[in-house]
């Protein structure tokens, strides 16, 4: 039986730039029995203008070639954005180099957040459309040399007057570039919070998404936008329930359980729980199980 979803793990702690605790970080994925992980390299130092530092690759190398993961996948910038206009170059310039480190540190996922933008006089959404497709299609190209999968996030609204494609949209994107080496990412959390934002059906964006999806971001929130941002503790906002919480499965309000009844994905879809340790290494391996249990009700189910 072939599973749709081929490996379930955690993200690793984000370092701070010296690879102090990348060791650390990948051992405690390692030891929850997780078969996937995916690395923060966004936070480590060893790209510089969009170049590789190469004695801290080989670094990152000799540490990661000691865990057997099935799946290994690095989470590009969290500034990655196709519809920057005037850091456009920029930003193509540091995926290609994040798709060299896939290559190199044999992942073959890279994790690239969907752009945003405000509009400019005369612009319309469109025009940044057309600049977000355009690049990613050349950085198709550039992935499909490496056997890398480009995995497109779709993330929410962070300001007003912003324009920001919804899930749906993300997937439409995913669909008018017609690579396999371009997938959507479905962060179930951010997706909650978009539609909340948008006043769209959470559910009819999940669908839209689904088809065209290679990689999942699972983690639990209720769905609120950011109504307030000011917290001197993350547990403040957990106990609110406001914004994007990265909570264990079943500290929300998703219906886990419904969802992945009803969705399916593309073939050896790997799933991500954004639970970090340096909150919840606690619930971590219910969380694993939860997961695993809800990736073999999929696979099941489209072999039924």
């Amino acid at each position: 039986m072939n599973d749709i979803i081929s490996a379930v793990g955690f993200c690793n702690r984000t370092g701070k730039g010296d690879l102090s605790s990348l060791d650390a970080s990948l051992r405690e994925v390692a030891e929850t029995g997780a078969d996937a992980c995916e690395i923060g390299i966004y936070g480590e130092e060893i790209v510089s203008g969009g170049r590789i530092i190469e004695d801290r690759v080989q670094r990152v190398a000799e540490i990661t070639k000691k865990y057997t993961f099935n799946k290994l996948s690095l989470h590009g910038q969290i500034v990655s954005n196709f519809m920057d206009r005037q850091h456009h170059h920029l930003q193509k310039k540091v995926v290609r180099t994040m798709l060299e480190l896939c290559d190199r540190l044999g992942a073959g996922i890279l994790v690239h957040h969907s752009g945003a933008a405000q509009l400019a006089a005369g612009e319309n959404a469109a025009d940044l459309d057309k600049m977000e497709r355009d690049a990613l299609a050349e950085m198709a190209d550039v992935a499909k040399g490496y056997g890398v999968r480009i995995a497109l996030e779709n993330i929410f609204t962070t300001e007003s007057g912003q324009y920001r494609q919804t899930p749906s949209q993300v997937a439409e994107t995913v669909r008018a570039i017609g690579s396999d080496n371009v997938v959507a990412l479905i962060d179930f959390s951010h997706a909650y919070i978009e539609a909340t934002h948008r006043g769209l059906d959470f559910r009819d964006e999940l669908r839209a998404m689904a088809p065209v999806t290679g990689h999942l971001h699972v983690h639990d929130s209720f769905g609120l936008p950011y109504t307030m941002n000011r917290f001197y503790h993350p547990a403040e906002a957990t106990a609110l329930g406001i914004g994007d919480l990265h909570l264990p499965i079943g500290w929300g309000d998703i219906a886990w359980d419904e969802i992945f009844s009803e969705l399916t994905f593309l073939p050896d879809t790997t799933l991500i729980l954004e639970i970090g340790a340096e909150r919840f290494a606690d619930q971590q391996p219910a969380c694993l199980e939860q997961a695993r249990r809800l990736a073999a009700g999929v696979t099941l189910r489209r072999a039924a």
